[in-house]
């Protein structure tokens, strides 16, 4: 399990970033650490800081987070399958249901390795990264300008990080580069974190896309 713990040390130390971009963005100490430890999701959390951080409204910002962690619930509709955890053990293991946590669980051979694995990374990554979100947040201050550093891009590089392997067929690499170009394209054009929202259009698009070629397909 050895590579359970590495993921989550490695993915845990980037909370330093998110504590120090969270206080950057004008969240108080308690906010930021309510946040790690209740949301626990990495990416949704720098989605809602960065647009608060960029002149988002709160509701903006808070929708922008929401939809990305929407993944999270097919996550664990596939670990509730894997796992067959006792029922009173499913509510706080729902907790831990994350990009890392999956990724690992998914790739173990056995239901027993599954488990470890899914513990194994979900509480050293929870510790971690709990820990440095606290940690960041009081070294904003001795930082300085936490825009110079770039801290805030640490957070999204670790989701595509974990996301490109993912990407296996066409269709898959086609609403990515979509969602892409939906996020970057509107960014001057509408409020802080609405170009979020409005990429999330691109897996439907697609979908409707490709199922009425295929469908011209069998017609011809």
């Amino acid at each position: 399990m050895r590579d359970a713990l590495g993921v989550g040390v490695a993915v845990g130390l980037s909370g330093f970033a998110f504590g120090v971009t969270s206080a950057g963005s004008g969240l108080t100490l308690l906010q930021t650490c309510a946040l790690s430890l209740l949301v626990f999701t990495g990416a949704s959390q720098f989605a809602l800081v960065g647009a608060l951080a960029a002149g988002g409204g709160p509701f903006t910002a808070a929708a922008g987070a929401f939809f990305l962690g929407v993944r999270n619930a097919f996550y664990g509709l596939r670990l509730s399958q894997l796992l067959a955890l006792p029922r009173a053990v499913r509510p706080f293991a729902a907790q831990w249901v994350i990009d890392e946590t999956a990724a690992v669980a998914l790739a173990q051979p056995t239901r027993r390795s599954a488990r470890i694995g899914f513990l194994v990374t979900g509480l050293s990554l929870y510790v971690l990264w709990n820990l440095t979100t606290l940690l960041g947040a009081l070294g904003a201050e001795a930082l300085g300008d936490t825009d110079a550093w770039g801290l805030d891009a640490a957070g999204p590089a670790v989701f595509l990080a974990l996301l490109a392997p993912m990407l296996k067929t066409g269709t898959e690499r086609v609403v990515a580069g979509l969602a892409v170009l939906l996020g970057l394209g509107l960014l001057p054009l509408l409020p802080a974190g609405v170009p979020v929202l409005l990429a999330a259009l691109a897996a439907p698009v697609v979908l409707w896309a490709d199922g009425r070629r295929k469908g011209q397909g069998d017609q011809g």
